[in-house]
């Protein structure tokens, strides 16, 4: 017997602000701050992990691509498993793992220490995801893409408070100590996850979620390439802005405050993008914001100091305002098993694209950073390219139905 929905277990509504969103989506985007935050603790710290472990620049962007298969990539089986399982205890003790995990990062001895901290606490993170964006979806009105905006801003700007809350107080502790900086998460998640509504599986009967979304094949496929290419670039600027920063002569502090805006102007493009959809369609806003992107993120890796960092957080700004819409998009292509959808397009695409991170590194190395950072900016315009061929979601959904 197929079991409730969430939005008929949580149906009274509250003001989120003068949004009037659903109580839960205010729930779900503060867990989904703390989970963020705590799993963008790698990056900034690199400029204190290269010379402890003798970390290499390949090294270090391996062990970037592991954190993203852990944390992204694994949503695939997440998802899946949400759809069919208990959403809820992935909603619950996910979060917990990471932040646990994730704080001891500075106790790790060897680069293969360190990829155990990291893909663990990744894994924890990766279980949150796919169940809170169905969340997001299932008790959200016509207004999915601002619902979405706020889920996914709340993980955006813990990514962008990462670099200047933890960096400082972990240099200021010692790296040793890190697993202090637990608690705060750890005390934060009592409140939000204790707000968390019920959330039911949704029933597929015998067929996989997976072969649920057959019938959508090829616009997902599109979707999910466009994803891909976006997230290779935003994730090579976000890893190796902080090296770069640093080799220029900056400190650790000061390049953790410039990845931070970064991360902020991304996530603020973020939170404008959702509502840009639901007036202007998800097409449009894809398009445009890829292909606006391309030239400031070209330009920035030339310049230096705070000039390079305000003119690539404009590019992230433009290019990171797709971020909610590519998964409210994929979910009205196909409005069949929301968590896999949702982890397709936020989890497993987002770590394919991440999984160039290594390359980039290698480039670096040989080329230096400047050059494979302009290499990877034009990725967005192939993206645009292949945005161009996908369909209305309206077109798309009764196209299959007919």
């Amino acid at each position: 017997m197929e079991s409730a929905p969430a939005s008929d277990h949580a149906s009274p509504r509250t003001a989120f602000g003068a949004l009037a969103l659903h109580p839960a989506i205010l729930a779900t985007a503060s867990t989904h701050f703390i989970v963020d935050a705590y799993t963008n603790i790698y990056a900034p710290l690199l400029p204190l992990l290269i010379p402890r472990l003798g970390l290499s620049l390949t090294m270090a962007g391996v062990l970037a691509m592991a954190l993203q298969i852990a944390t992204s990539v694994s949503q695939l089986g997440f998802g899946a498993l949400a759809d069919r399982w208990r959403p809820r205890v992935l909603l619950m003790a996910g979060p917990i793992l990471s932040v646990v995990v994730m704080s001891g990062i500075g106790m790790a001895w060897s680069p293969l220490s360190l990829a155990l901290v990291l893909v663990i606490g990744g894994l924890g993170g990766a279980a949150f995801h796919p169940p809170a964006a169905a969340l997001v979806y299932r008790v959200s009105d016509h207004r999915k893409g601002l619902a979405m905006s706020v889920h996914i801003t709340g993980g955006s700007l813990g990514q962008s408070m990462a670099p200047i809350v933890f960096v400082p107080a972990i240099v200021a502790l010692g790296l040793h100590w890190s697993w202090l900086v637990a608690l705060p998460g750890l005390a934060a998640l009592a409140l939000t996850l204790r707000t968390m509504p019920p959330i039911a599986p949704i029933a597929h009967g015998d067929r996989q979620p997976f072969s649920a979304l057959a019938p959508f094949a090829r616009p997902l496929t599109i979707l999910f390439l466009v994803v891909v290419l976006r997230t290779m670039t935003a994730s090579a600027f976000s890893t190796f802005m902080p090296v770069t920063l640093t080799s220029q002569g900056m400190s650790v502090g000061q390049a953790s405050l410039a990845v931070s805006t970064y991360l902020f102007f991304s996530s603020v493009g973020g939170f404008i993008g959702g509502p840009l959809s639901d007036r202007y369609g998800p097409k449009r806003v894809i398009l445009w914001s890829l292909v606006l992107a391309v030239p400031f993120l070209g330009v920035a890796p030339f310049l230096t100091g705070w000039r390079l960092a305000g003119i690539a957080a404009f590019g992230g700004f433009l290019l990171q305002s797709t971020l909610p819409v590519n998964v409210t998009y994929g979910q009205q292509i196909a409005p069949v098993s929301a968590a896999t959808v949702s982890s397709l397009m936020m989890g497993f695409a987002w770590g394919t694209g991440a999984l160039m991170a290594p390359l980039v590194g290698l480039i670096a190395d040989r080329i230096g950073l400047s050059w494979a950072l302009l290499a990877v900016s034009g990725a967005p315009l192939v993206a645009a390219v292949l945005a161009a061929f996908l369909p209305h979601p309206g077109r798309a959904v009764s196209e299959r139905l007919a």
